[in-house]
C-alpha cells in the first residue's frame, strides 16, 4: 500500500530520468556520452558517494531554462504524490547552476512555478530549501546565500551536501548563523560519510533542525540519547544507503532497525531516486519486504515524517489522521489475510 508520508530527504535534480536526461540534452543541444536512456541508466552503479557525485553533476548540465527546472520539478512531484506523499520538502543545488552559466532567477522560476502548479492541480504541500555545496567552501555558501535572499520568499530554509569527508559542518557555522537571522529552517547533510562529530557539529554549531543521513550516530551512545531526548529527527534513505555502500551490502541489515529500537525520530526518503532505485513509495515497500517490518513500524515511519515537517500543527495533526486511516486498513488487510490462510 501507498502511507501518506513528508518526504524531507529528496535533492530535486537527484529525480533526472534518464528519459528526461536525454530529452532536455536534446531540446538544449547538450553532449551525452549516449543517448540511450537505458545506456544512461546502466551507468548508475557507484563504489561511494563521490562516483555518484561525478555522473550526477555531469548530467546536470542539460538543466538550462526556466522550462527545464519547471519540468524536473513537476515531473518529481506527480511522482511523488502518486506514491502517497502529502507534503514534499525537496532540496536543490543553486551553485551547481550558477556554474553551468544559469541565471539563479530562472531557478527559481522554474522550481517555484513548478511548486504551485503542483499544489493547485495535485494537491500535494511542497517547499524549497537552498543547499549548499560543502566541498565549494563557506565563502561560495555566504556568497550563494546573499544571492538568494533576494528570493526570500521562495524557499524556507538552508541544507548541507555533497561531499562530506574533509568537509565537516563546522566550516559553515557563520553562512548558518545569517540563515538563522533570516528565519530560515536549517538541516544538513551529516553522519552518511563523516563519522558522530559530524553530527554534533551539526547540531551545536549549526543548530540544525534536522539531521539527513545520520546513520552513523549509532556509533556514540551519547549522542544516540541525546537525538533520542531531544526528538531530533533523521531523514534516513535506505535504498540510496545500500546503492552508495554507506550501510551493509543487504538492505536487511540496515541500521534502520536499530534506530527504531532505540525510539529515534526516524523517517524514510528517496534521496535521489533516479540513481538509487526508486522513489519514497519504493523504499517503504523495500524495507518492508527485506526487513519484514510491521504496519505499526510503517506507519511510525510515516508519521514521523510529518512530525519532522515544517508545518502548522494544524497540518500536523491532519496528516497524522490519515497515517492512522492507513494503518487500520493495512491492520485490517492483514487479518483478512491471515483467516484466508
Amino acid at each position: 500500500m501507498k502511507w501518506p508520508t513528508s518526504e524531507l530527504h529528496i535533492h530535486i535534480e537527484g529525480t533526472i530520468e534518464s528519459e528526461f536526461l536525454v530529452a532536455a540534452a536534446r531540446r538544449n543541444d547538450v553532449a551525452l556520452p549516449s543517448y540511450d536512456p537505458a545506456e544512461l541508466s546502466a551507468r548508475y552503479v557507484f563504489a561511494d558517494l563521490q562516483s555518484f557525485l561525478d555522473v550526477h553533476y555531469s548530467n546536470l548540465k542539460v538543466l538550462r531554462t526556466e522550462r527545464d527546472f519547471h519540468d524536473l520539478a513537476l515531473g518529481y512531484l506527480t511522482r511523488s504524490a502518486a506514491g502517497g506523499v502529502r507534503r514534499a520538502e525537496f532540496f536543490f543545488d543553486p551553485q551547481t547552476h550558477i556554474n553551468n552559466g544559469v541565471d539563479l532567477a530562472v531557478v527559481f522560476a522554474g522550481l517555484t512555478s513548478a511548486v504551485q502548479e503542483a499544489r493547485a492541480d495535485l494537491g500535494i504541500s511542497a517547499d524549497i530549501l537552498l543547499s549548499f555545496l560543502r566541498d565549494l567552501g563557506p565563502d561560495a555558501a555566504e556568497e550563494t546565500l546573499r544571492a538568494a535572499l533576494p528570493f526570500r520568499d521562495q524557499f524556507i530554509g538552508v541544507a548541507l551536501d555533497s561531499t562530506e569527508l574533509g568537509y565537516p559542518p563546522s566550516l559553515f557555522t557563520e553562512v548558518y548563523a545569517m540563515a538563522a537571522a533570516e528565519g530560515l529552517h536549517r538541516v544538513a547533510h551529516a553522519g552518511e560519510e563523516g563519522g558522530p562529530d559530524y553530527v554534533w557539529e551539526a547540531l551545536d554549531l549549526l543548530g540544525v533542525e534536522r539531521i539527513d543521513h545520520g546513520n552513523r550516530a549509532l556509533e556514540d551512545p551519547a549522542l544516540v540519547a541525546r537525538l533520542r531526548d531531544e526528538r531530533i529527527p533523521l531523514t534516513v534513505c535506505p535504498l540510496s544507503n545500500v546503492a552508495l555502500r554507506t550501510a551493509p551490502p543487504e538492505l536487511k541489515d540496515h541500521p534502520l532497525r536499530r534506530m527504531l529500537d532505540e525510539g529515534l525520530l526516524v523517517t524514510i526518503s528517496s534521496d535521489d531516486p533516479a540513481y538509487f532505485g526508486g522513489y519514497v513509495d519504493d523504499n517503504f515497500a523495500a524495507i518492508e519486504r527485506e526487513m519484514g517490518l510491521a504496519p505499526v513500524e510503517l506507519a511510525t515511519l510515516a508519521a514521523n515524517s510529518f512530525v519532522a515537517s515544517f508545518i502548522s500543527d494544524e497540518e500536523r495533526s491532519g496528516y497524522i489522521s490519515e497515517v492512522a486511516e492507513a494503518l487500520a486498513t493495512a491492520e485490517s488487510l492483514a487479518s483478512t489475510k491471515q483467516l484466508g490462510e
